[in-house]
């Protein structure tokens, strides 16, 4: 009941606690309401302060003005109802109004200029300064674009006093003044402080990171716009107060090339729509959505299916029609108000741009939209080559494929790609100066079986390939027939699963590989007999061609060598780690064939593929001294062959085994250059996605967090794009462990959010599913948001209860669980979840979390109740006991001191809290004596312990020299243990110990 003063007054306190949103407001609105009863106005007071306040953060700013206007009447009235804090407020929030009554169209800007008036006679009639007076003038002068110079001047010059707006908020506003006047440099130098070091307020950083984006674009600082984009966006999605923010994360999607980001934004805050107690900040918001939906459209998406306001379907094109009416009503409703075209010209500059980069900025999100696909990398070091020149000419247009495939150009299917276009739509007729038509249709079935393979879709390439030996042999052409049996039976072994897959490995049929294998080189030695393979040996660089048919032969011979290492290759890869003697053997002697025969007939790269198989295995198998040098000959025989294109892989794989070296910044150097030649030569099949997460994993190892970051963001994307979710989840979590690593822990979270952030998710291995989630809980309560990390340990305690064999995991869960949960607040949960780890540990023991948890306890219990908690703590510090002398000796990972010394540590701060200071001191001389018996290792955990000790002893006791003489020694230990900076917080508690007693 809410008859009572008092009753309304703890009704307050508690609607205070809640988040800013709608159920706070209609609560604020009806303690309004049974507040006004009351004989003496001191609760209304509060109660529309509080009411004020949470319109002025949900963006009703419509009403927020009414509210004032009744605060104002009782203070003139009954100024004695006011607290110093309300007064205060008064004052303060007459710039809540100036600002609201701006928002609002239908309001005259004569109405404006006169609540500005009355500001600066209250201000002035209490001797409060002016600036903030100038400040509103400014704000008014830059909304419609008359008299901004004077007004800025005029606010700029003045001193700051008790009123001005906090300093971060006041940031914002000359930053933006100068990204209006196009300094974009001076504007982010301005904000510094509110985004490099940590000045902020409830609305900072988060209005000045959306107000940063697009300058950090412009002047190409993408990393600190990523992450910038990452953590305001989570501070603002959804909030109705900061409207104008979504809409500017929106824009910045739209112009960084993220789209598909872009489009979950505005899925993510439909509701935003029917916000419409702030126009000016929901202009901004279409405007926002007008930018992006209008470079969909641009780019012809005009149908995609998106989300718009409730209660309806919505198509692209649509929606921005939606978009555009609300816009342009609102644009004139604020011109025609003002008397300007300032706002209409600000709206049309914001149209009016293009996306400010190539490609898209990698973000390291995962979104439900594919990225455009983009031919370079976001650190590739080269320029794409130009495509192949298209012949007009068919004749010339097929002898140009043939010349680039049989040279093994990369980009030579754009060539056959167009011949088979003008053979299907009838446009082309075929001319006997190409030879029999038949060999145009092989041609042509071998390069869709290569297209038909990166798809994945392997039964049909591999019976497009037979197509093509069929037709070979058929034009009596049989080491071309020979070459594509010999490729089917490669790609059979490929396309069958290796022994991670033990499923799909048993469809490979080795026996039958074998034997068909062997038939194949039986054949070719056949072949060779009838016409020796000498005298058409091809020069480096060069490609053969219809008139060296010996040249040609040769390619073919060794292809047909090549696809048998490779299916020994791929036996010996089924049956790691421990291959048989005889795989193993039949692999090395393929291996040294095809390496021996590229040699004679001076094929370069044909020797670089054996070398390649080679390194591969021998690093696989553990010789990773012998896959290097392999590795390194193979680039040489690349370098000799006249093929550069063919130095990307084996450069990728060296660095793969350079990392597993400890050799980083080789790796880093391999990685760029193979991305890059792979960029040049317009090689689509090579393996972009895992090439830059190895180049994330090698910079990281740098310690380069800001490249690994780029690296990883773009691995992941590139693995989206490839349908490997689970490799883009994977690299996700270690972009997220990166970025945790360089301090950007909101940048970590809002990379493992997206991860489950959608019903694909659902589709992942659930393994990854659950470090993912463990990852994001830890992360989002090293944040403080202690309620959402422990609904994910909630989730995750969920998703692995079922898991057989996994008993430890779900008593680490259910221990980190209940702490998150105390921290969070909701003790009844928290002990519910202390006692399930408690009963998991006696199933599958995990002492040291039980045991950490327990003091976790003990610590947060005198937190919230003081010594009135004590019993209750030292009773959680006794179960820890218990459980230590549970644990049998020498227990895997069981430290003994490093626990007894926890222990003592956490009874002896809380007893010290409870001013039982002679049984404290006890305690922490226990936790010393348990240190010391870690030698090394326990010199930091003893040097805080003594640190306690001195506290008690001083502070709690008295004992001032004894204190003195204890710190001494102990600064002293840990200057001779390297430890300076432990040994400087000793000395600092000395000194002023030493300077009290002098006093």
């Amino acid at each position: 009941m809410l008859d009572t003063p008092e009753a309304v007054v703890e009704a307050l306190r508690e609607n205070n606690d809640r988040a800013h949103g709608r159920q706070r407001t209609v609560t604020a609105e009806e303690l309004v309401e049974a507040a006004e009863p009351f004989e003496e106005p001191d609760v209304l007071v509060t109660a529309l302060l509080e009411l004020m306040s949470a319109y002025e953060f949900t963006g009703e700013h419509r009403k927020s003005p009414v509210v004032f206007a009744r605060l104002l009447k009782l203070w003139d009235a009954t100024p004695a109802a006011f607290s110093e804090w309300e007064a205060h407020q008064v004052f303060w929030r007459f710039k809540w109004v100036t600002t609201s009554l701006l928002q609002v169209p239908e309001v005259p800007l004569a109405t404006v200029h006169g609540w500005i008036d009355q500001m600066r006679i209250r201000y002035d009639g209490a001797d409060h300064g002016l600036q903030p007076v100038a400040a509103m003038r400014y704000h008014v002068a830059s909304h419609t674009g008359e008299g901004v110079a004077d007004a800025y001047d005029l606010w700029a010059t003045r001193p700051r006093t008790e009123l001005s707006d906090c300093q971060a908020c006041e940031t914002r506003h000359f930053a933006r003044h100068q990204v209006l006047a196009g300094d974009d440099a001076g504007a982010l130098d301005t904000w510094r402080p509110v985004l490099a070091d940590g000045m902020g307020c409830t609305e900072e950083p988060q209005m000045s990171q959306a107000r940063a984006l697009l300058p950090l674009l412009r002047t190409g600082r993408f990393d600190e716009a990523r992450s910038h984009h990452l953590t305001g966006y989570r501070r603002v999605r959804g909030n109705t107060g900061m409207q104008d923010e979504v809409g500017l994360h929106m824009e910045f999607c739209a112009l960084s090339r993220n789209e598909g980001r872009g489009l979950e934004i505005l899925a993510e805050n439909r509701s935003l729509f029917e916000a419409t107690g702030a126009p000016l900040a929901h202009l901004d918001f279409l405007i926002g959505a007008e930018v992006l939906l209008g470079r969909l459209v641009a780019e012809g998406h005009d149908s995609t299916a998106v989300a718009g306001p409730p209660g309806r379907n919505w198509t692209t094109g649509e929606l921005l029609t939606h978009v555009r009416s609300g816009a342009d009503r609102l644009t004139n409703a604020f011109d025609k108000r003002n008397g300007t075209t300032a706002v209409g010209q600000r709206r049309q500059l914001r149209l009016a741009q293009r996306p400010l980069l190539d490609e898209p900025l990698p973000l390291g999100l995962r979104t439900s939209l594919p990225r455009p696909s983009a031919a370079t990398g976001s650190t590739a070091a080269a320029t794409p080559a130009a495509e192949p020149d298209t012949p007009q000419d068919y004749v010339s247009l097929v002898r140009e494929a043939r010349r680039l495939a049989a040279g093994g150009y990369p980009g030579a299917d754009r060539l056959w790609a167009d011949i088979a276009e003008r053979l299907t739509d009838g446009t082309t007729i075929h001319d006997d100066r190409l030879g029999p038509q038949d060999l145009l249709h092989a041609e042509l079935a071998e390069q869709r079986a290569y297209l038909l393979s990166r798809e994945d879709r392997h039964p049909e390439s591999i019976s497009e390939l037979k197509r093509a030996a069929a037709l070979f042999d058929q034009l009596g052409m049989p080491w071309h027939g020979l070459s594509a049996r010999s490729r089917v039976l490669a790609w059979a072994t490929a396309f069958g699963g290796d022994a991670e897959n033990e499923a799909s490995a048993e469809e490979v049929d080795t026996d039958s590989v074998r034997a068909g294998i062997d038939e194949a080189l039986r054949e070719a030695e056949r072949l060779k007999t009838d016409a020796p393979l000498s005298g058409g040996a091809l020069g480096v660089g060069e490609a053969a061609s219809e008139e060296d048919p010996v040249a040609a032969r040769v390619l073919e011979y060794l292809t047909v060598l090549y696809s048998c290492t490779f299916a020994a290759f791929r036996e010996v890869l089924r049956q790691l780690p421990e291959p048989s003697d005889s795989a193993v053997a039949r692999f090395e002697e393929f291996a040294r064939t095809l390496h021996a025969e590229a040699e004679r007939l001076t094929i370069p790269h044909h020797i670089a593929n054996a070398r390649q198989f080679v390194a591969d295995i021998a690093g696989r198998r553990g010789d990773v001294e012998r896959a290097v040098a392999e590795l390194r000959a193979a680039l040489k025989d690349v370098d000799a062959s006249g093929r550069p294109w063919r130095g990307s892989r084996p450069r990728a794989l060296l660095a793969q085994f350079l990392m597993a070296s400890n050799e980083p910044a080789e790796a880093v150097e391999l990685l760029h250059q193979a991305i890059a030649d792979a960029v040049r030569y317009d090689d689509r099949d090579f393996a972009m996605a895992p090439t830059y997460a190895l180049l994330g994993h090698a910079t990281s190892h740098l310690g380069d967090a800001g490249s690994a970051v780029r690296h990883l963001s773009e691995a992941a994307a590139r693995f989206d794009q490839d349908g490997d979710h689970d490799e883009a989840a994977s690299t996700r979590l270690q972009l997220a462990d990166v970025l945790a690593g360089a301090g950007q822990q909101a940048d970590a979270v809002a990379v493992l959010e997206s991860v489950l952030s959608d019903e694909e998710a659902s589709s992942l291995d659930q393994r990854l599913v659950a470090q993912t989630r463990l990852t994001l809980a830890r992360g989002l309560r090293e944040l403080e948001e202690f309620l959402p990390a422990a609904e994910e340990f909630l989730r995750l305690a969920d998703t692995i209860a079922g898991w057989e064999g996994e008993q430890g995991l779900q008593t680490m869960v259910a221990a980190e669980t209940a702490v998150t949960l105390a921290l969070a607040d909701r003790w009844d949960a928290a002990d519910a979840a202390y006692e399930r780890a408690v009963a998991s540990h006696a199933e599958a023991p995990r002492p040291s979390l039980v045991m950490q948890m327990m003091c976790e306890f003990a610590r947060l219990v005198m937190l919230a109740r003081g010594a009135d908690g004590l019993d209750t703590a030292l009773d959680h510090l006794a179960r820890a006991d218990a459980v230590q002398a549970a644990v049998p000796d020498s227990t895997e990972g069981f430290v003994p001191w490093c626990e007894t010394g926890a222990v003592h540590y956490r009874r002896a701060r809380v007893l010290a809290e409870a001013e039982a200071f002679p049984k404290a001191l006890a305690e922490a001389e226990a936790a010393i004596t348990a240190y010391e018996q870690g030698g090394e290792d326990g010199e930091v955990p003893r040097a805080e312990a003594v640190r306690i000790a001195a506290l008690v002893e001083g502070n709690g006791l008295g004992r001032f020299k004894d204190a003195i003489a204890r710190l001494a020694t102990a600064a002293e230990r840990a200057r001779k243990a390297d430890l300076p900076e432990a040994a400087r917080i000793l000395d600092a508690l000395r000194q002023d110990y030493q300077g009290r007693q002098e006093g």
